[in-house]
């Protein structure tokens, strides 16, 4: 039981619910008068991470996104040919690959950012002060788990790797 009268199991299973159905709600609303092709989260998780560390290795990228290196390459590949990302040969090292957003990738993942923080603003901006309070009260411990799910690896308990 957690301190508030719930079964730990049920409040993770809860939040690991709560959380994907937001994030798909927030995707969708977002999508709505697109015109460029969309993007799949991997292929943005990526994005982001070699915007934050230009010249970043496929190698590095993947072990950050715990992917496989080959899943990193095809999600550079098909960044590449959308005109979002650039691959350049490591010149310390011929046989390594370095990748770099373009211009265009960080336009558009800044605007989809001011987007996205507008449309959960504008729906928090509705509740009631006491659940605005609430949400406000409940980062750390948000933050927290994002910190607990960072550090977890496959072999470590509840850590499946098989889903």
């Amino acid at each position: 039981m957690t301190s508030i009268g719930v079964p730990g199991e049920a409040l993770g299973g809860e939040l690991a619910g709560l959380l994907v159905g937001i994030q798909r709600l927030v995707r969708r609303r977002l999508r709505e008068g697109l015109t460029e092709p969309r993007l799949r989260g991997a292929q943005v998780e990526l994005l982001r991470l070699v915007i934050d560390a230009p010249g970043l290795r496929v190698s590095a990228a993947a072990r950050e996104l715990c992917l496989a290196d080959n899943s990193v390459s095809t999600l550079a590949n098909q960044l590449i040919v959308l005109g979002l990302l650039r691959r350049e040969t490591d010149p310390a090292d011929r046989r390594a690959a370095l990748l770099y957003a373009t211009h265009e990738a960080v336009v558009r993942l800044d605007d989809w950012q001011v987007r996205r923080t507008a449309l959960v603003c504008d729906v928090v901006a509705e509740l009631p002060a006491g659940q605005r309070a609430a949400l406000a009260a409940a980062l750390p411990a948000l933050l927290a788990v994002a910190d607990g799910l960072r550090g977890r690896g496959p072999d470590q308990e509840g850590g499946r790797s098989d889903r």
